[in-house]
């Protein structure tokens, strides 16, 4: 354990009685106390409270001094439109590969003077090396050494408001810096929340002081999972990664207009050829949201079959687990296309039997996000 790295919040997790595990390179929560279930269902009641300062963070500033220069120079290299971000406002993206696999998931936040990234723990070295190799001629790379903390749930606006008034009047998706406080309206469990970067050595003082709020509960990375599995978002590495394209995971919401076939800045990015292909005519297999019947879940890995016997595989499972919300096991994994209609009868192979599944419509738990 002494090679882990450790976020400003260590010595909190502790004092709170944090089981620790290792992930992404870091010594992180996976639970409290209070246990992984019942952290989901606070978090869905009122509002948790999650370290994830293992993420990357980064601001691209333009040499020109011009942000447009940036996101232009941005738009190198994945299919989303950032040069129609308007400033105090986040956006989803992808950094795609040239087959049109994904190489990273993260936000892209647009300020007057740069554009602000937060980018996966796992994939953050190779994402940074990325940036530098192919934006150094356009943009300083400036990676941050701040904390990055998340409050989630639908009382995460009345409980950050004690603390830093204004923040009740931001829409989802808005980014705003309220001092050295960098606060978008965001978060990866389905529910109205914040995520706020801040200094690393004020972190922990304000940690503390929003525990201090009765609402607010320390959650773990078990529950973080469970929440954005039945909110079905991604997890890169399992559910999308280099060999997933976006249409294929579903994720062609993210790619605007401008950047689609005759669209203003059409393709230009890694994959283009492969991402508009697929925009047109359809991937070959489709993320889906599956509900296993009965009470055993599918887990990452269940191998997925067509028929209750015989016949090949025909995907697999990439995300799941009981889902607290919904009362009963949730799973995503990966179908043919043709299989993918909401209603379908698929089977998992769960050690050694098959065990029904419907194919659902995703999320399991409809979104909370303060429109």
């Amino acid at each position: 354990m002494d090679d882990l790295n450790r976020t400003p919040l260590f010595d909190l997790h502790l004092a709170l009685g944090a089981k620790m595990v290792p992930f992404a390179g870091y010594d992180m929560p996976v639970q409290y106390p209070l246990g992984v279930m019942k952290e989901h269902l606070h978090c869905r009641a009122t509002c948790g409270l999650f370290d994830v300062s293992h993420m990357g963070q980064v601001l691209l500033r333009p040499l020109s001094g011009d942000v447009d220069d940036a996101a232009l120079a941005l738009e190198a290299l994945v299919p989303v439109d950032v040069l129609g971000l308007k400033p105090g406002r986040q956006r989803y993206a992808l950094f795609t590969n040239e087959t049109g696999g994904i190489l990273d998931d993260l936000m892209v936040a647009r300020w007057d003077e740069a554009l602000f990234l937060v980018v996966n723990a796992a994939c953050k070295e190779a994402d940074i090396a990325h940036l530098r190799a192919h934006l150094s001629d356009t943009c300083e790379i400036e990676v941050q050494d701040r904390a990055l903390i998340a409050l989630q749930g639908p009382g995460a606006a009345q409980a950050l408001s004690h603390l830093v008034p204004g923040v009740e009047d931001m829409r989802f998706m808005d980014s705003r810096a309220f001092g050295d406080l960098w606060i978008s309206r965001s978060g990866y469990t389905g529910e109205d929340g914040y995520e706020i970067s801040l200094p690393a050595d004020t972190a922990e003082g304000f940690a503390r002081r929003l525990l201090e709020i009765e609402a607010v509960e320390p959650i773990g990375l078990g529950a973080r999972d469970s929440l954005r599995l039945e909110a079905g978002l991604c997890l890169y590495g399992h559910d999308i990664d280099t060999g997933t394209t976006p249409v294929a995971g579903g994720l062609k919401w993210a790619i605007q207009k401008a950047r689609r076939a005759g669209g203003a800045r059409e393709g230009g990015f890694p994959g283009a050829s492969v991402v508009l292909a697929e925009l047109a005519d359809g991937a070959q297999t489709a993320r889906v949201g599956l509900r296993p019947e009965g009470r055993a879940p599918m887990r990452e890995g269940v191998v997925l079959f067509e028929g209750e016997a015989g016949g090949e595989a025909i995907g697999r499972v990439t995300s799941g687990g009981f889902g607290p919300t919904v009362g009963g096991p949730v799973a995503m994994g990966y179908v043919p296309a043709a299989l993918a209609t909401p209603g379908t009868r698929i089977y998992g192979e769960v050690r050694g039997k098959r065990m029904a599944a419907e194919v659902v419509a995703l999320p399991f738990v409809e979104q909370g996000y303060k429109r």
